[in-house]
């Protein structure tokens, strides 16, 4: 008892967070710490690959990924109507590493040709990988916390993240040289293994009022059909504003994401290199990140309004686009693209996923990974296919930048309007109570 006290104390300095949240806390730090290990210990790899097979091949690689998400999509809304959330996140998972073991052999026996088939396969599987498993797990998190408590923990837990990414991307520059790309997938699924454990932890804790009822309600199946993710977000002016504004973000991201590739493969011949490249940028995009969770996110989303918060990455993204337009560098290119990661995992993502507190639990899992998910790929395919588009067109960073800036307008507008919509329905849901 005693020791708990003095974990509490300890992590009171840092966070908001009272006696009942402790365990709950901790278990959800560990459970996104060592997810993003593994994918930032992925991530690097799949962006070396994907060079490989030729930047031009991008966009496809990207329709790839969408087709490949829309194929899912109902598998996993099958998943969770089946089984309650322990379960189906342990299947879930434990599919991924089965995929990563196959992509361990693949490459490891594979002739220079194949392996940039392998890679392209790998790059679609990552960008799939990737929002699946963190959709999982702020699905979670946003069931078993409600909208006050998100504002004070969220940006805690994106922290730890942040962290998992900073020690993903140290260890994928530090090993990579000395075991090669394929060993470490090996290292990536044996963290998803222990992400398992935490999320088991996690699931069977209940820090809202109503704890017998919602502990009840926790250990049964989510029900529902295996389309109401799609259908329900169609119905919703609310979720489609929440699709909107994951859209707008996708396209504008990927703009960015493919002057890096293009940056990389102009300047670095060598795998090995590309790969340090790329998680380089990661290391330091996570340690700013850090230092601003830490510091100022919990803060701000404590003492701003949440519409003020949702619209601060889309303002930076109209400066940042507006003067890349003025002055198309590559040096300002990154200083964009580091400012706006920061901005987007500091501040956005905990805001944005306290927006799912306010909406139904079958919502939570089905229409928030329909959107996380198909609705984010999708903003993938408009922003790569725009992308080439404008590049056969003959712009360059300053002519992209220049169309990217009406785009933020938009998004700017839309953030507004969905922050207004979710204090409406926290104030009206608190008056009924």
């Amino acid at each position: 008892m005693r020791e708990k006290k003095s974990y509490l104390n300890i992590l009171q300095h840092i966070v908001d967070v009272k006696k009942n949240e402790l365990a709950a806390v901790c278990w959800a730090f560990l459970y996104i710490f060592v997810l993003f290990i593994a994918y930032y210990v992925m991530r690097p790899i799949r962006d070396e690959l994907g060079v490989a097979g030729g930047v031009d091949n991008l966009s496809w690689l990207f329709t790839g990924t969408l087709i490949a998400m829309v194929a899912l999509n109902p598998l996993y809304a099958y998943a969770t109507k089946r089984w309650p959330r322990e379960k189906f996140i342990a299947i879930t998972y434990r599919f991924f590493i089965a995929n990563l073991i196959v992509f361990f052999i693949l490459l490891g026996n594979a002739t220079p040709e194949q392996q940039v088939w392998i890679g392209r396969a790998f790059f679609i599987w990552v960008s799939v990988f990737n929002l699946f498993v963190v959709s999982v797990y702020w699905s979670v998190v946003v069931d078993v916390f409600d909208a006050e408590q998100g504002k004070r923990l969220f940006s805690f837990l994106a922290a730890g993240a942040t962290l998992g990414g900073i020690a993903g991307s140290a260890l994928t520059t530090g090993l990579v040289e000395h075991l090669g790309q394929k060993n470490l997938l090996l290292l990536a699924a044996v963290l998803l293994e222990i992400a398992i454990l935490a999320a088991r932890k996690l699931s069977r804790l209940n820090v809202q009022e109503h704890k017998e009822m919602e502990t009840a309600i926790a250990s049964k199946s989510i029900g529902g059909s295996l389309f109401s993710g799609f259908t329900h977000t169609l119905r919703s002016p609310y979720l489609m504003g929440i699709s909107a504004f994951i859209l707008l973000n996708s396209v504008t991201s990927t703009f960015l994401y493919f002057q890096q590739a293009e940056i990389a493969e102009a300047n670095f011949t060598d795998r090995a290199a590309r790969t340090a490249f790329f998680a380089n940028i990661d290391l330091w995009v996570n340690a700013l990140t850090l230092v601003f969770q830490l510091y100022l996110a919990g803060k701000l989303l404590k003492s701003t309004s949440v519409t003020l918060v949702l619209c601060s990455l889309p303002f930076i993204s109209i400066i940042g686009f507006t003067t890349l337009a003025l002055i198309p560098s590559i040096t300002l290119l990154v200083i964009v693209q580091v400012a706006r990661r920061v901005s987007n995992f500091g501040l956005s993502r905990p805001t944005r996923e306290i927006l799912f507190t306010s909406i139904s639990r079958e919502d939570r899992y089905k229409a928030k990974n329909f959107i996380d998910t198909v609705v984010y790929r999708g903003g993938d395919q408009v922003g790569s296919w725009s992308y080439t588009g404008l590049g056969a067109l003959g712009l360059g960073i300053a002519g992209i930048s220049i169309a990217a800036v009406p785009i933020s307008i938009i998004w700017l507008s839309v953030s507004y309007w969905l922050g207004s919509k979710h204090s409406k329905i926290i104030a009206m849901s608190t008056a009924g109570e």
